[in-house]
């Protein structure tokens, strides 16, 4: 999903008259990976429906909805992307206990078959909100892209911080739930502390917008990345009990998870030094190193965990098997402060 918005955004520019009419048709194709994922009968069904299909329906959706965000909003455009990623947390806070309601009393093809019906009844009615703030011209002009921010330090120093810390950005998501379980606790209690991560993306991803409005965002990313590091190695690294696990959930979510909406602070800086760079092209190649790190962090994690490192040697968290994995996670975690060391000599 996040590897296409270069190629969308591109397109957008090209023919922008496609925009609006592109989330009806991947709302269309979302519902339609989610039925069609309810007659799985093997993994590779899986992969083609929820792992393609429906990646290639939320990105047309995304898209369109990042083009238009950045349109409508100027002075607080910080605080309105925050919030529109915020949302992306309260879903994720409540999802999971509905879904795992609804696997356990019907099976996983009756609640996909719902999920895709309520997916279409909540979210069509949304479409008619997403809509460009200016009217576009009755003739598509020709529309040149714009790619010298591609040789800007103001977006490669920023964009490689965002690379590295996706690296390790999706690894608490991705095992927390297992490393509670491997600690003795409930698949109900692995499941809240998912609930919490997402809680704290709710606060984290508005906290920080806002002060991308406020602050160079150098210095936002910094407390981000940060904040989301000494979450690791104090929380996770130091607990195998169930409080300090929900106390590192919400404080990685409330940190980790307000670095992406840094992506509007780095895109006014590069317009700031060319005005004629198009944002969405800047916000498609930053979301697009987010998805470097999303696809190279699934193998090189689970490279990680395999080699056991410290299992029985190291204390608490670091010991049980997953130290190496929470050690890599820091590490990435705090490398996203690397913009803010950039600007101290004059690099961004």
């Amino acid at each position: 999903m996040y590897l296409s918005c270069p190629i969308l955004f591109a397109a957008f520019k090209r023919w922008p008259t496609i925009r609006r009419s592109f989330t009806l048709v991947g709302l269309v194709i979302n519902a339609t990976a989610i039925v069609a994922a309810s007659f799985a009968t093997k993994v590779s069904h899986l992969i083609l429906t929820q792992g393609i299909l429906y990646a290639i329906g939320g990105v047309m959706v995304y898209c369109p909805t990042i083009v238009f965000l950045d349109e409508w909003f100027i002075r607080r455009k910080g605080l309105a992307f925050g919030m529109m990623w915020a949302g992306t947390g309260v879903s994720g806070v409540v999802l999971p206990f509905i879904m795992s309601a609804l696997l356990d009393k019907f099976g996983f093809r009756t609640t996909f078959r719902a999920y895709a019906v309520a997916l279409v009844l909540l979210a069509t009615p949304l479409l008619f909100f997403i809509r460009p703030r200016l009217p576009l011209a009755q003739t598509s002009l020709q529309r040149r892209l714009d790619m010298s921010f591609l040789r800007m330090s103001t977006f490669w120093i920023p964009q490689t911080c965002n690379i590295v810390q996706g690296l390790g950005y999706f690894i608490p998501n991705i095992y927390l739930p297992t490393y509670a379980r491997s600690q003795g606790m409930s698949g109900a209690q692995a499941t809240v502390m998912l609930a919490l991560v997402n809680l704290g993306v709710v606060f984290g991803a508005i906290w920080a917008g806002a002060l991308t409005d406020r602050m160079h965002v150098s210095s936002v990313m910094g407390i981000c990345s940060v904040g989301a590091a000494l979450a690791v190695f104090l929380f996770w690294g130091l607990s195998v009990s169930v409080p300090m696990l929900c106390l590192f959930s919400l404080l990685y979510g409330l940190t980790a998870g307000g670095f992406s909406a840094n992506y509007t602070g780095i895109v006014q800086r590069v317009k700031d030094r060319d005005t004629a760079v198009d944002s969405g092209m800047v916000f498609g190649f930053l979301a697009a190193g987010r998805g470097i790190g999303a696809v190279v962090s699934g193998p090189l994690s689970e490279a990680l965990l395999h080699m056991q490192t410290w299992k029985g040697e190291a204390k608490l968290g670091y010991g049980t098997g997953y130290g190496l994995l929470i050690v890599f996670t820091g590490i990435t975690a705090i490398a996203g402060s690397g913009s803010w060391f950039a600007r101290r000599v004059g690099w961004v």
